[in-house]
């Protein structure tokens, strides 16, 4: 009974040991990223945030595709966000000013949004980490982004580790049979529509 005791204590030891050493190497932000690494495009794969509203939110999507390109003014670079709502495309377009690991979108002063890019072992896909800030709303999101569609089930089950970390809820994971949106527009929006757009996601964000 004695020697079963002390076999059960170890293991409860060895597990509370590990989990700290698991986070502090998912948690962990990158270095010096070369910027040639993320150009181009990214399905989102699955996401999480701390605001239910949001959370809700992103589960409306079918799918969401981000474009990094290089604005030609290093450090800065131009981000598009592509959001799918059944026959519907939303086109999101930004400037990010990334900082070895860290970026800040350019939103004006609407709200502030400012992240990192953490830690993964899977070799196409980045993990980014945001810090959203408004009147209305503070909160984290966490997101999964690959070159694929759909990743392995070890390296979604890492993320799943990452989310637990911070203490996020389980992620939202975007079904990879629905259709995606092109990179451009088929017409360019006009002014209006993109005023309304931005209010739109600034409301789903508040």
């Amino acid at each position: 009974m004695f020697a079963l005791l002390a076999s059960v204590l170890l293991c409860l030891l060895s597990v509370s040991q590990s989990a700290p050493m698991v986070c502090e190497r998912l948690v962990h932000p990158l270095g010096q990223l070369d910027p040639h690494h993320f150009e181009g495009g990214w399905a989102l794969v699955a996401g999480s945030l701390n605001h239910a509203p949001s959370m809700e939110a992103l589960k409306l999507r079918d799918s969401i595709t981000m474009f990094f390109s290089n604005s030609g003014e290093a450090p800065d670079f131009s981000y598009t966000q592509i959001n799918r709502f059944g026959d519907q495309c939303q086109y999101l377009r930004y400037n990010i000013t990334v900082e070895g690991s860290a970026f800040t979108f350019n939103v004006g002063n609407r709200f502030n949004l400012t992240g990192d890019f953490l830690y993964t072992s899977c070799p196409d896909c980045v993990v980014m980490r945001w810090i959203v800030q408004s009147s209305k709303r503070r909160s984290m999101d966490m997101y999964l982004l690959s070159r694929r569609r759909e990743v392995e089930q070890k390296e979604l089950e890492e993320f799943r580790h990452q989310l637990n970390c911070y203490g996020l809820p389980t992620p939202v994971v975007i079904d990879p049979t629905k259709e995606s949106c092109p990179e451009q527009p088929e017409s360019e929006p006009t002014a209006a529509t993109e005023a309304q757009v931005e209010e739109k996601t600034e409301e789903q964000k508040a």
